[in-house]
């Protein structure tokens, strides 16, 4: 069931969106693409449906190619959402899931099973255009899964929505891979990504520019962060070697070092010094690796 992109790159015009993007997508996993507005994210969403043509380049799925005869195995939530206005929650998640081969009466007994899950059953007969933005959003993801794909793609699934469900759809998606769903979504929120995903793809400019297992990449990234809380000046930190970041806050300091054998320095130089409340030795952020990675050109 494995999604694999060898060398695929997409051109418009002399622009390039994708450029020469290899990567493969572990079955029944959760995957991130990460990357900024314009990264490429969306084009390869695009590319792995069907939708666009790849320039150059291989897609396959399941050892095979994909597209529209496969579409009743895939799930898909575009950034741009495309719910009908005038049509009521239900016609519309049954229209949407007849185009995917099920039947009306298989459909509408889903369709219950996911608007109570996301705390909405009254809505079956409201009109799209009555919802909020956020519980349009709710019913578009329920169009996206009514069908229980193999393979589903989330772009930008959260974007807009209010914490409370936030967490609500991430508890499905985490709840639709362990059923065995292979899911892939893209994301400019690091903080979902870390959460969400054991493998995940930067993206800058069309190109990966980290791409593996998020426990890899934080192993190779080497550096670590160090979070200190203590009742002295600490400034003096920021020039022991091996110290590369120094950002001081109200009751400490959080620094980032070069390796572990630093952070012990640190400790070292704490000693006799005063109370020390924290000292806490972290790995890495997906934030830091980021900002490391594509900051320098990142607008």
């Amino acid at each position: 069931m494995t999604l694999k992109l060898h060398n695929v790159t997409k051109q418009f015009g002399g622009f390039t969106a994708v450029n020469q993007l290899s990567i493969e997508i572990p079955e029944k996993q959760i995957f991130g693409f990460l990357g900024a507005n314009g990264a490429g994210k969306t084009t390869t969403f695009r590319m792995i449906l069907g939708l666009i043509e790849e320039t150059e380049g291989t897609i396959t799925w399941q050892g095979g190619d994909i597209g529209y005869d496969q579409s009743h195995l895939i799930g898909y939530l575009p950034e741009e959402r495309g719910l009908y206005p005038k049509m009521k929650v239900q016609d519309q998640l049954v229209y949407l899931a007849k185009l995917r081969g099920m039947s009306k009466k298989e459909a509408i007994e889903e369709i219950e099973i996911w608007l109570e899950k996301f705390k909405v059953p009254d809505y079956k007969t409201r009109k799209v255009e009555d919802l909020s933005k956020g519980n349009q959003q709710k019913i578009q993801f329920i169009s996206a899964v009514l069908h229980k794909p193999k393979l589903l793609i989330l772009d930008e699934p959260f974007s807009g929505l209010d914490p409370v469900n936030v967490e609500m759809l991430k508890k499905a998606v985490v709840e639709l891979k362990e059923a065995g769903t292979s899911i892939v979504f893209s994301s400019h929120r690091m903080e979902h990504v870390e959460e969400l995903c054991e493998h995940l793809c930067i993206l800058h400019h069309g190109k990966p520019v980290v791409h593996g297992s998020l426990k890899e990449i934080k192993r190779s990234f080497g550096r670590k962060n160090v979070r200190l809380k203590a009742e002295f000046d600490l400034e003096f930190i920021k020039d022991i070697d091996g110290v590369t970041k120094y950002k001081p806050f109200s009751e400490g300091c959080e620094v980032q070092v070069e390796n572990e054998e630093v952070s012990q320095e640190i400790f070292a130089a704490l000693s006799g010094r005063g109370f020390v409340r924290t000292f806490d030795l972290e790995e890495p952020s997906l934030n830091d690796i980021f900002i490391e990675k594509v900051g320098d050109s990142y607008e």
